[in-house]
């Protein structure tokens, strides 16, 4: 019987000088776990100049991981590069602080997939902070429009799906997972939830400390994404970057990608959109109070 095989993709720099590298022993040995045989796990290496490398040359040559090492431009370029490389029929990306925890997890992913005949899967993950606390994050692929449904890690791929997208846009340096899942949702492309949490991540630090470039790439993506089906002005990207405030025009047409769920999209749409607007109402009455 046919099994197919998974690609596991995790871009490494300086793991161990970063202090990643026990992160890292447990991404791969619960990868190595799964109850899914058919697994490759591909490291890409962005020419490390600490231990790493010995790090991961162990690794291989006990069968655990395949990898290679070469200079890149950022996460989602070494992404893309593991893609050219990557045998599996489904892909999935996982950073070295990541990892699934449950072992089923990509067996019962593939089962999914090959029913449902989807190019991609979303599920529940559970985000721990940098504090170290941790909550349960729902996709909310309805709100595809306003926000990051889900992290990349929360997500598994049918690889020919992203070949026909011509993989991560990398001029994206932080947001490249939210515009490939925009373009996935706008391609029609055929996706499913699996309603069960199996990964556990790190919240990105970049996002964090860089909010100003986040909203930069993210005004850039809606133009790149959006203006070709509705003629947007700067003003309206604006808001739709700070309060999730879409023109009722483009609203109607992005509606039309949910036609089983349009009332409950409209719905998600207002509340998403009350919630960011509060949350900025609030943010700039703290503002003026600071300054009196």
């Amino acid at each position: 019987m046919y099994e197919p095989e998974v690609t596991i993709i995790t871009p490494t720099y300086n793991i161990v000088e970063s202090g990643h590298a026990d992160d890292f022993t447990l991404l791969v040995n619960l990868t190595d776990r799964q109850t899914y045989q058919y697994v490759e796990h591909l490291i890409v290496d962005n020419n490390s100049t600490d231990e790493t490398i010995d790090l991961l040359k162990d690794y291989k040559n006990s069968g655990f991981i395949n990898f290679y090492s070469a200079p890149d431009t950022g996460k989602y370029d070494a992404i893309n590069k593991g893609l050219l490389r990557a045998k599996g029929k489904y892909v999935a990306f996982l950073s070295c602080d990541d990892f699934y925890h449950d072992i089923m997890a990509i067996s019962d992913l593939v089962n999914a997939m090959e029913e449902e005949n989807a190019d991609y899967c979303i599920f529940p993950s559970y985000c721990v902070n940098p504090d170290g606390s941790a909550f349960l994050y729902n996709p909310s692929i309805l709100n595809v429009f306003q926000v990051m449904p889900c992290p990349h890690q929360a997500m598994f791929f049918k690889r020919e799906a992203l070949e026909k997208l011509g993989y991560f846009d990398a001029k994206f340096k932080i947001f490249a997972d939210y515009d490939l899942i925009l373009r996935l949702v706008l391609g029609r492309f055929n996706g499913i939830m699996f309603d069960r949490p199996i990964v556990t991540y790190k919240m990105g630090e970049q996002a964090l400390k860089h909010s100003i470039q986040v909203e930069a790439e993210c005004r850039h993506i809606y133009y790149k994404n959006l203006k070709p089906l509705y003629q947007l002005n700067d003003t309206q990207i604006d808001r739709m970057v700070k309060v999730s405030e879409i023109p009722k025009g483009l609203l109607d047409r992005l509606a039309g990608y949910f036609p089983d769920s349009k009332d409950l999209f409209y719905e998600r749409y207002e509340q998403m959109y009350n919630m960011r607007y509060q949350a900025a109402e609030a943010q700039r009455e703290q503002q003026r109070q600071n300054r009196q």
